[in-house]
């Protein structure tokens, strides 16, 4: 398999997630340095990925940092004992396998961050990295969420989209420049993710540039015509309408053209 260096890790770092190896390919070659390995993203957001997959996608991308999704299912966040102990087993398997680290997010009924579970998650998570994901976009109070997860050691970074739908909505952006600048001051980073593409891509640079932005989070996929010819009328297994009978697949041009523009954005920075 080819072998895909990460030269610009030390410059920008661009994670997309991916639940596919040609996703995976598509992300690399477009200019991606760490990929969010997932299964099912086109059907609620994406759930635990096997380990089948892990190992391909290792092998054909082998130098490009990988976070795995522990999420049981798709729906709510809040888990059930039960769930809990099948998300601890995959974290405990997801580290034999070599991860750079694991992804997940628990809550309360109530809608703030279940301090108990997550610890527990962290835990079984010590010597890899921990990011906590867009649960974190569906709590009552955002600053609140925040300032629990930065009590919590072993958080290395909260994927969010400011507590909005998207990412570059002036209210969200707001939210991201506050948890950046509060960021700067504990261990606990943020990447900003959804809804970044080529033509949102330049809002958020400008506005979260100054508040120290060193990372985001994107698919840049989208549902892709199936190969099957037979199709029987009323019978399909995906999700409806274009995921019917569509595959999920990372566009490598979409990644591309976020990955140009930042590297350009960068560079005028860097000579102002």
């Amino acid at each position: 398999m080819a072998d895909y260096p990460c030269e610009r890790l030390a410059k920008f770092l661009i994670e997309v997630c991916v639940d596919s190896v040609e996703s995976a390919f598509a992300a690399v070659k477009g200019g991606a340095n760490r990929i969010e390995l997932c299964s099912n993203l086109g059907l609620g957001g994406g759930t635990t990925p096997s380990i089948g997959l892990l190992a391909a996608v290792k092998k054909a991308v082998p130098n490009v940092p990988i976070m795995a999704m522990v999420r049981p299912r798709t729906g709510d966040f809040v888990y059930s004992n039960e769930e809990l102990h099948v998300m601890l087993e995959d974290i405990f398997v997801f580290k034999e396998h070599g991860v750079q680290g694991v992804v997940f997010g628990a809550l309360t009924a109530s809608g703030e961050i279940n301090d108990v579970q997550v610890r527990r998650l962290v835990s079984a998570a010590a010597s890899l990295e921990v990011c906590f994901h867009r649960a974190f976009d569906m709590v009552i109070d955002p600053r609140t969420a925040w300032e629990t997860l930065t009590k919590i050691k072993g958080i290395t970074r909260v994927l969010t989209s400011g507590h909005s739908k998207y990412a570059t909505s002036p209210e969200a952006l707001k939210t991201l420049a506050h948890l950046l600048d509060s960021a700067s001051h504990n261990s606990v980073g943020v990447l900003p993710g959804s809804g970044i593409n080529r033509s949102t891509i330049p809002k958020l640079c400008n506005a979260l540039f100054p508040h120290g932005l060193k990372e985001i989070h994107l698919s840049g996929g989208k549902w892709v015509e199936g190969i099957s010819a037979h199709r029987r009328e009323g019978m399909g297994m995906g999700v409806g309408g274009a995921g019917e009978w569509g595959v999920w697949r990372t566009d490598e041009e979409a990644v591309r053209n976020v990955r140009n523009f930042v590297d350009k954005f960068c560079t005028s920075e860097e000579n102002h």
